[in-house]
């Protein structure tokens, strides 16, 4: 999208002329590159934890079900991907299904496949999927069963029952283990370089190919240092007020 490119720009120009008074020269040289680097980590990790969590609810009703149909698939996937590492999976579906080609795999798969940005975003997604969906049925673990019998003896569906009363409590339990989740998620996103993308690693690499300075290196981390402290902030505010919502 043309105005979100001009945005980034801006938000680049504006990043960099703030720090150019004061920054080492490196810094201050390689900025566009680590700002542009720092957005597509952002990028990432906003939707891929957003889409992750979709899914995590999805799956983690299909776990709870008394329906093998649902339960069986739901607890494969989960396996899977908790019990393989990241890296294995961007390259499996990166290097592996994209190999196949357009004819093996169709225009519509093969257009995802081909950008290593989408492949990222849906393999971040499925990933971080699988942990969260295991977080909150631990949380839904901690929430007595009698909760759940007296909602269906008042009327309410199995769903009902979910969506008003086990839900909301066991998600209060698992936040804690949720934020960690996050900033797991941050660290591991940095792996999305190794398929070609050019993210705050991705970024960092190429600076250092070219200056084989070191410090590079450090003003990376600096910036991961900043994403986890704004994970971390924004998970406690939460935190809080569900705390206030429960006392409530």
């Amino acid at each position: 999208m043309e105005w979100y490119r001009e945005y980034k720009f801006l938000v680049s120009d504006t990043v960099c002329a703030a720090f150019e008074p004061f920054a080492p020269t490196l810094f201050a040289k390689s900025c566009p590159r680590f700002t542009d680097g720092f957005l597509v980590t952002i990028e990432l990790l906003v939707l891929s934890s957003i889409i992750g969590f979709l899914i995590a609810l999805a799956v983690v009703l299909a776990r709870v079900s008394e329906r093998r149909l649902l339960a069986a698939p739901a607890w494969t996937y989960v396996y899977l991907f908790r019990g393989t590492p990241l890296l294995v999976q961007l390259w499996v579906v990166y290097f592996g299904l994209g190999g196949l080609g357009e004819e093996a795999l169709g225009p519509a798969l093969w257009s995802l496949l081909r950008d290593a940005w989408w492949v990222g975003l849906v393999v971040l997604a499925l990933n971080t999927g699988a942990y969260v969906a295991e977080i909150l049925r631990g949380g839904l673990v901690n929430v007595p069963a009698g909760q759940m019998e007296a909602a269906l003896a008042h009327g309410m569906s199995w769903l009902q029952a979910m969506r008003r009363i086990m839900l909301p409590q066991a998600l209060r339990t698992a936040w804690p283990a949720y934020g960690n989740e996050l900033v797991l998620l941050m660290k591991g996103s940095a792996l999305v370089s190794t398929i070609t993308v050019m993210d705050l690693m991705g970024q960092t690499r190429t600076i250092f190919s070219r200056s084989y300075d070191l410090t590079v290196y450090f003003y990376a981390a600096v910036m991961y240092l900043v994403i986890a402290g704004l994970i971390t902030l924004g998970c406690r505010l939460v935190e809080r007020r569900l705390n206030v919502a429960q006392l409530a």
